[in-house]
């Protein structure tokens, strides 16, 4: 009897990345709709409850898988990307690069996969860039200036979606040769957020037309 000896190396927990801006107004979004379709219910007459609770039954799942649910998991073996309609598994060895550019994207087997939970502001890295900017400016004064030493911040600024995109590459770089990160991208859709959403509508639709 043969004896397997484990070739990998741990895999640790995996690291989260979501926007706490969407979640918030998920959360807020979802409150709103639960008080009008509410509100519509209670006090409504003839289809209007009814209308309203299409209406809920299409909104929610919607506001869900804007706001609340897109996130990227990632660990030393592989990356899994929760967008709105979609699950991406991605084991590092598939992937071709994370960059951000207008957005944050993953490239693996010729194609292209948008992070939505890693939001790209503009506002922050012009802000960033000009800290940056700065910061060389300080330093090469300093390099000129001894006496001026210690007045430079330790590191640049850096936009929070380039920060986070500058770690999923390093761990794409570090983690494509394990054994666990091998393999090719998996597409999952997801119908629970899918099937309520399109019955929703679709009951939407009869109801409003049959008014």
């Amino acid at each position: 009897m043969s004896s397997q000896q484990p070739t990998d190396e741990p895999v640790y927990d995996d690291r989260v990345y979501r926007s706490s801006m969407g979640v918030v107004s998920g959360v807020l979004l979802l409150a709103l709709t639960a008080w009008l379709c509410g509100d519509a219910v209670v006090r409504g007459s003839g289809n209007t409850p009814w209308i309203a609770l299409a209406a809920a039954l299409c909104a929610v799942p919607l506001i869900v898988a804007f706001t609340i649910r897109p996130a990227v998991f990632a660990n030393d073996d592989r990356m899994r990307v929760r967008n709105p309609f979609r699950i991406i598994e991605l084991p590092w060895a598939a992937v071709d690069a994370v960059r951000s550019g207008y957005s944050a994207e993953v490239l693996a087997e010729g194609s292209k996969y948008q992070l939505w939970s890693v939001p790209v502001s503009l506002r922050e890295r012009k802000k960033a860039n000009r800290q940056r900017l700065r910061h060389e400016g300080l330093r090469d004064r300093e390099e000129r200036s001894p006496g001026e030493r210690g007045r430079v911040p330790a590191e640049p600024m850096r936009a929070s979606a380039d920060r986070i995109v500058d770690e999923l590459q390093r761990l794409a770089e570090r983690g494509a040769e394990r054994p666990g990160a091998q393999g090719s991208v998996r597409v999952h859709w997801s119908y629970e957020i899918i099937a309520p959403a399109v019955a929703g509508a679709l009951l939407l639709i009869v109801l409003v037309a049959t008014r």
